[in-house]
């Protein structure tokens, strides 16, 4: 178990690191967008996943439940028997879901990209998602060369800084958390307008936001 301390000085060295990377590119601090990438960092860029609100939930988190899977196939080169061990769940589960989602683990095993790929990749997606909430906020040029150095970015912080993989339990509650959050602010706060957006019940998303600490 990690003492308090240790967790305190962990989250200050990824900070570090992301500011020393974010600053070598861009030329500058932006202290709002580091601690969003830290705070990314923190939950796992292997299983950060672009929201669209668009996409009505049931879908979306079927959508989602399908790019765990890959992932964590990905990274445990195929081996259903160690994915299963890291998503908690029983190897007859895991086999459902992957028949179910038309995963080729086969395809998985033959193509064999090395974890350290994956995970690179998962963090280049991870700081462009945390990029793209700041179109807006930094002038376009800036963003532009923000935008080319995320695959250097990536490098420093793969270096420095452990991934340590989600169960589907956590995976899932984080996806509902960021994907309900996403639709509430689109709404502007209306659990009935973003409900009926996302094709919830009005109750369903009240009890679910209620649950993952959105609502109180």
């Amino acid at each position: 178990m990690v003492e308090h301390r240790d967790l305190e000085r962990e989250v200050r060295n990824t900070e570090k690191i992301v500011s020393e990377a974010m600053h070598r590119i861009a030329g500058v601090t932006i202290a709002e967008l580091n601690k969003d990438i830290t705070a990314k960092l923190e939950k796992n860029p292997l299983f950060d996943f672009k929201i669209n609100t668009n996409i009505p939930f049931k879908t979306s988190k079927k959508l989602f439940k399908k790019e765990y899977l890959r992932r964590l196939l990905q990274t445990n080169l195929g081996n259903i028997s160690l994915a299963a061990k890291v998503a908690d769940i029983d190897r007859r589960s895991i086999h459902r879901l992957i028949n179910e989602t038309g995963i080729e683990v086969g395809r998985i095993r033959e193509e064999m990209i090395r974890p350290y790929e994956i995970k690179r990749e998962a963090v280049n997606h991870m700081i462009e998602n945390a990029l793209d909430q700041y179109r807006t906020i930094i002038h376009p040029d800036k963003l532009k060369e923000m935008y080319r150095g995320v695959s250097e970015v990536s490098e420093d912080i793969l270096e420095d800084l452990p991934v340590n993989q989600l169960t589907m339990k956590e995976a899932e509650e984080e996806f509902e958390k960021a994907y309900l959050r996403k639709a509430l602010e689109d709404a502007r706060g209306s659990v009935t307008k973003a409900a009926r957006k996302i094709g919830l019940r009005y109750e369903t998303l009240h009890r679910k936001a209620k649950k993952l600490g959105i609502v109180e």
